[in-house]
């Protein structure tokens, strides 16, 4: 399983590009796999905004529908439409092409895991 270092993460299983006061999101490489093959993809549309842990969409694959939250306070400034037509990008290629928005986000960053943080956040789940 891949968790890259020069992302951040959330105990959601959301991964975060940061730079400066934008962040390019994801679902990790675990997530997907839980998921299983993702079918369809429902995203917010430009200019929304949520609050830190606010649902924003919502992922469906043969295994069931999960919704997909927000792990910073922030305004969606692009979706990636791609995945309308091609939800399996999600699967093929998580921290890529499978990226889900680009938001502008406000407030703190200091909820979110650092690789080794998620990493041991997911050894300590699968003890549960």
């Amino acid at each position: 399983m891949k968790i890259p270092a020069d992302l951040s993460y959330s105990k959601d299983h959301e991964w975060l590009r940061l730079e400066g006061d934008r962040a390019t999101i994801g679902i990790t490489d675990y997530a997907q796999r839980q998921l299983g093959d993702i079918v369809y993809v429902e995203l917010p549309k430009a200019g929304e905004r949520f609050d830190a842990g606010d649902p924003f969409g919502s992922l469906e694959s043969v295994k069931a529908v999960s919704e997909v939250y927000l792990p910073l306070a922030g305004t969606v400034l692009t979706v990636n439409d791609s995945l309308a037509d091609s939800p399996e990008q999600i699967n093929e290629d998580p921290y890529g092409e499978g990226w889900l928005l680009v938001c502008r986000f406000s407030g703190s960053t200091a909820e979110l895991l650092s690789a080794e943080e998620y990493e041991a956040y997911l050894r300590e789940e699968a003890k549960e």
